[in-house]
């Protein structure tokens, strides 16, 4: 019998900041099935809901799938990072943790917490969703911000979760010690059942090949690929679903969209409060041919409903894949628009990797997760490093 332990999550957003992507899923999953198993848990989090919304600065206290959930004031922010000057005061309020669990990096929360809880002596996890190798934009400023600001928080860690083998070599190769690193998958949800309601109905005509994509419009996401599957491939229809993330890529996005050989074919649509089951449903095949990515949550989701999965070899999630159970291709335009021509013109190759969507959906469960989160937290807390 497992003990009660009370915990501590500190992230930069928080539910239902779902436009900030598939670490605010992942959190909010932990959370609830570790308040379902009877352990107590706090979170401090920031007012930030969307990338290019004003946050509010009033703090707040909310419970929130039984968790006490602190919505820390939020007067300044930079894209996630919000300044929280009542933080300090927050974790004084709060009863101490048996362990904490801190959720991102490089930002003012988890930078805050991670120290509080080197000063207080309380254990702590450290789960950089992917964040922890500079890359895409300002990476001297990051690596510079590392030696100083933030070195202490993965140093002081317990020890360092990461969802994939992709992700444990970039925090390896940035200097953790591999002794300290563990593997923890992200699950695989469980949809509830579609209500047979065309999401797309009068959006994309009746009978054309969809390529799917969700997730924040940003570069490095293989936006690009998508497009260009449009483009030679004159019948498909390509549905965005997410965010402007503000990379430059929304341009390429927009060009698209007034392009003649690929006008009408390209489908923006906002960002939906939850994961758009109906959309992977009604999806031919779901595309991430992201050039960097820690896990890949929303390629989970549609596997989940049985959607054939297209994926680049730069996606951690690929390793929760066996053969046959989605197309993993490298991380190039061309590999890209070939394996969507492939699975849009076969329909046996569709059937196959519907099906091993599902398998791989089955076998990764956010129970086994939780099991696997809880023998991380138990560790941590006879650990001595």
């Amino acid at each position: 019998m497992e003990r009660r332990l009370r915990i501590l999550f500190a992230s930069p957003a928080y539910w239902p900041a779902h436009a900030f992507g598939g670490p605010i899923v992942v959190a909010r999953e932990l959370v609830s099935r570790l308040v379902a198993r009877g352990h107590d848990v706090d979170v401090v989090t920031t007012t930030l809901r969307d990338v290019g919304e004003r946050a509010s600065a009033a703090t707040s206290v909310s419970t929130v799938d039984g968790a006490r959930v602190t919505y820390l004031g939020t007067p300044l922010r930079y894209r996630w990072m919000g300044i929280t000057p009542t933080l300090p005061l927050a974790l004084r309020r709060l009863s101490r943790p048996s362990v904490a669990h801190v959720i991102g990096f490089r930002d003012p929360v988890t930078t805050v917490v991670a120290s509080w809880c080197r000063v207080r002596g309380v254990p702590y996890v450290f789960e950089p969703v992917g964040m922890f190798r500079p890359r895409l934009r300002k990476v001297r400023l990051k690596r510079a911000f590392d030696a100083t600001f933030v070195r202490g928080v993965a140093s002081g860690a317990r020890l360092v979760i990461v969802s994939s083998p992709k992700e444990r070599d970039d925090v390896v190769a940035c200097g953790v010690d591999p002794g300290r690193v563990r593997l923890r998958a992200n699950g695989f949800p469980e949809p509830p059942a579609g209500d047979g309601t065309d999401p797309l109905a009068g959006v994309v005509p009746d009978g054309a090949p969809i390529v799917l994509f969700v997730g924040r419009i940003a570069a490095e996401k293989g936006v690009e690929h998508l497009i260009e599957a449009a483009r030679q491939l004159p019948r498909a229809h390509v549905v965005l679903v997410g965010p402007d993330d503000r990379h430059g890529t929304m341009a390429a996005v927009r060009a698209a969209e007034a392009d003649p050989a690929t006008a009408g074919r390209i489908h923006r649509l906002p960002p939906t409060a939850g994961p758009p089951f109906d959309l992977y449903r009604r999806a031919d095949v779901f595309v991430l041919a992201s050039g960097g990515e820690n896990f890949g949550l929303v390629a989970a989701e549609a596997a989940s409903v049985g959607t054939p999965v297209i994926l680049s070899d730069r996606t951690g999630i690929a390793a929760s894949f066996q053969p046959g159970e989605a197309l993993v291709v490298p991380y190039a335009e061309q590999a890209t628009v070939d394996a969507i021509a492939r699975v849009l013109e076969d329909p046996s190759l569709r059937s196959t990797l519907a099906e091993g969507a599902l398998r791989a959906a089955r076998r990764t469960t956010w129970d086994a997760v939780v099991d696997a989160q809880l023998g991380i937290y138990e560790e941590a807390l006879g650990a001595r490093y």
